[in-house]
């Protein structure tokens, strides 16, 4: 700005001597919609309001626990893929009505493999219900309060596969078109049923969750499957409290000392914790019986859908390599097994889908190397800009980091001046990417191209109506999904050495 002269005087006037520059956003910040235990802070409710946390205390101290799951215990036979055997009979281990709850576990999950910030958004509160039954118009109404939040650029509802299939395939379909609409994130989606196998028949799960997921939007989500089996909820953590009743307990255990033992808990005064606390440690020190069932709880309680776990994976790999390294071929924490066995021949129209291009991500155990994840793609898998999710990931983030810079320029004059200052911007911003390896190319101008200006990317009636028109190309680094390495015998050269 010219300075007023006007009194005699040493006047000081300061220029700025460095261009705007741009200011990356953040890459893995998810948005989980779920139920909690509560949701409050400072004695105000969080329901229905984003909440931003850093680490699992943080979580705990605002939405509290786990819900405590029930179970009942039925006698069943050797055809049931689900029983085991206990005390020479077989058994049969079941959740109770409305008993299923996978959101608190699932925070554990991310945090486990690598999360950090992230949103929570509480749909509902279970407090110290018995049961829990989530419904899809709390989920709507959780969705639609993350339409105003700027920083979350991943989408996470792991609950949502507890709904009526109908139900879960419409909000999945919400999820996407939320993300679409906001262009700033993309949903992870879980498939529905995701702990049956591949029987490839009509209620093949995989081909139920590519019809109901629909058609628009599928650069914008990912999928995976199977559910996988964790360690995240530990023995201690369970109890006789875990059982529809102590009658399931006085049905079932077969030891005399573990009956006397039920009759002292029914005799336990309410409120009395500590005695309760000792009767249930004297069960599992002298009843198997009670203790393989608790085992079973534990296990079944430790199947969770995939979605948060890969949550925390994006974070680790945008962390440590780049949102612009596809997050696969990395190890999960906190898992022991996919639920379902694939293999090769079970993953092809997994990955690629000739019929609808809907392409399927697969957590597989590989001998040796443990649990991995073996798939990088989005639901869009047929398209060739789209097909991969570092690409679509690390566009959003160009795209938001561009956008949000070039709001400095709103209102400035629409001349060479700003186009040079935009351009140059932009430009220094790319070439940190393309140094980085986010970009490919053997110079600078093969990763990256910036056009602006009249006759460029503007007419002369853009200017008019006050258009600022910038076109940026880029180059994003693509993974390397297939490795085709090829042998070939070569005939011999040389005669051998001649003998002596």
């Amino acid at each position: 700005m010219a300075l007023t002269l006007k009194t005699p005087g040493v006047y000081i006037q300061e220029k700025n001597a460095f261009p705007s520059s741009i200011v990356q956003v953040a890459t893995a910040v998810p948005a989980f919609i779920g139920y909690t235990e509560k949701a409050e802070r400072g004695g105000k409710s969080l329901l229905l309001k984003p909440t931003r946390i850093s680490s699992l205390a943080e979580y705990v101290q605002y939405f509290g626990g786990d819900f405590r799951a029930r179970f009942t215990v039925d006698k069943s036979n050797d055809k049931d893929p689900e029983a085991f055997i206990l005390n020479g009979n077989y058994y049969k281990v079941s959740r109770a009505d409305n008993n299923t709850a996978y959101f608190f576990n699932s925070i554990r999950l991310f945090f486990d493999n690598g999360g950090g910030a992230a949103y929570i958004v509480s749909a509902g509160t279970y407090g110290s219900a018995t049961s829990v039954t989530p419904q899809k118009s709390d989920f709507d109404a959780a969705l639609t309060s993350l339409i105003k939040e700027h920083e979350p650029t991943l989408l996470v509802a792991p609950e949502a596969v507890l709904f009526a299939e109908a139900d879960a395939f419409s909000f999945y379909q919400a999820m996407v078109a939320h993300c679409a609409r906001l262009q700033s994130r993309i949903a992870i989606l879980d498939v529905y049923n995701g702990t049956v196998g591949r029987t490839y028949d009509e209620a093949d799960v995989i081909d139920r969750f590519r019809g109901g997921i629909g058609i628009n939007a599928l650069n914008y989500a990912t999928a995976y499957f199977p559910f996988v089996e964790t360690t995240i909820v530990q023995a201690n953590e369970l109890d006789y409290r875990n059982f529809d009743g102590l009658k399931v307990l006085e049905d079932t255990l077969v030891e005399d000392v573990a009956q006397e033992l039920l009759g002292d808990l029914k005799k336990a005064a309410d409120g009395d914790d500590e005695q309760k606390r000792l009767l249930n440690q004297a069960l599992l020190a002298t009843s198997p019986t009670f203790k393989s069932l608790l085992n079973e709880v534990r296990r079944q309680l430790n199947v969770l859908p995939p979605s948060a776990a890969m949550a925390g994976v994006y974070a680790m790999v945008d962390s440590t390599r780049g949102v612009w390294k596809a997050p696969a071929n990395v190890s999960l924490s906190s898992v022991v097994a996919p639920s379902v066995g694939l293999n090769n021949d079970e993953q092809e129209d997994l990955n690629v889908d000739g019929r609808t291009g809907k392409s399927i991500n697969v957590i597989r155990s590989f001998p040796g190397a443990g649990v991995i994840v073996w798939g990088a793609r989005t639901l869009d898998g047929n398209s060739q800009d789209w097909r991969y999710l570092n690409v679509r990931r690390t566009l959003i983030m160009i795209e938001q980091s561009v956008k949000n810079a070039a709001k400095t320029y709103v209102f400035e004059p629409n001349d060479g001046g700003t186009w040079f200052s935009v351009r140059s911007m932009i430009e220094s911003y790319l070439n940190g990417l393309w140094k980085e390896g986010a970009l490919v190319g053997v110079a600078p101008s093969d990763a990256y191209q910036v056009s602006i200006g009249l006759g460029s990317t503007m007419t002369p009636n853009d200017v008019l109506e006050g258009i600022m028109r910038i076109t940026v190309k880029v180059a994003i680094s693509r993974p390397a999904e297939f490795i085709v390495i090829t042998f070939q015998q070569k005939v011999q050269e040389s005669a051998a050495a001649s003998a002596e």
